[in-house]
């Protein structure tokens, strides 16, 4: 696995050797050993996967403490714009995000530790998401922000008419409304 920084320390894109053939393709996905070498120690504990339509636009979302989730996530079918925003109080690069394309194609990972807040966008006619994540999920503690916050100045790449947010997300609070539990 070849692990590259990004712009916000932390964010590690993520790029698996891909063995294929005439029959098809093989591929690590997560290798533990590797991984704590490049990233650190982590403990994943639960895989969740998605499937979502064009435009569908998922995010941007963490957890508060104490169920703050480290993710790694992949596009294992179709293209996904994945945007990963800072929201550690005192990191240099507050407010700031790393943009990414993940694909079935490209096969990359981004890997997004605590203190952010996560989202995507698919772009093509649907995709299958999936993430690993170190903690459990509580309803309680689910919390997010707004993905069109000009505030953030994301480039989803589609336009405003053609997302698809569900109705929760079309709520979450602007960026500057927002009192992040997460320092750096």
């Amino acid at each position: 696995m070849k692990f590259t920084k990004t712009d916000i320390e932390g964010l590690i894109i993520i790029e698996p050797r891909v063995f294929g053939d005439e029959r098809g393709y093989f591929l690590e996905t997560y290798n533990e050993k590797e991984f704590e070498e490049s990233i650190g120690e982590i403990s994943f504990l639960q895989d969740n996967e998605s499937k979502s339509s064009k435009g569908v636009l998922r995010g941007l979302h963490f957890q508060k403490p104490p169920f703050a989730q480290a993710k790694l996530v992949r596009c294992i079918e179709g293209k996904v714009l994945d945007v990963a925003v800072d929201i550690r109080k005192g990191s240099n690069t507050y407010g700031q995000h790393v943009a990414v394309e993940l694909s079935g194609e490209n096969k990359r990972q981004l890997f997004v530790p605590r203190g952010f807040a996560h989202g995507f966008v698919v772009l093509s006619d649907t995709a299958t998401f999936a993430y690993k994540v170190d903690n459990t999920y509580a309803p309680e503690f689910d919390a997010g922000m707004r993905w069109d916050d000009t505030k953030l100045n994301i480039k989803w790449v589609m336009n405003e008419n053609e997302v698809l947010v569900s109705e929760k997300d079309a709520q979450l609070p602007f960026f500057l409304e927002f009192d992040s539990p997460f320092t750096n």
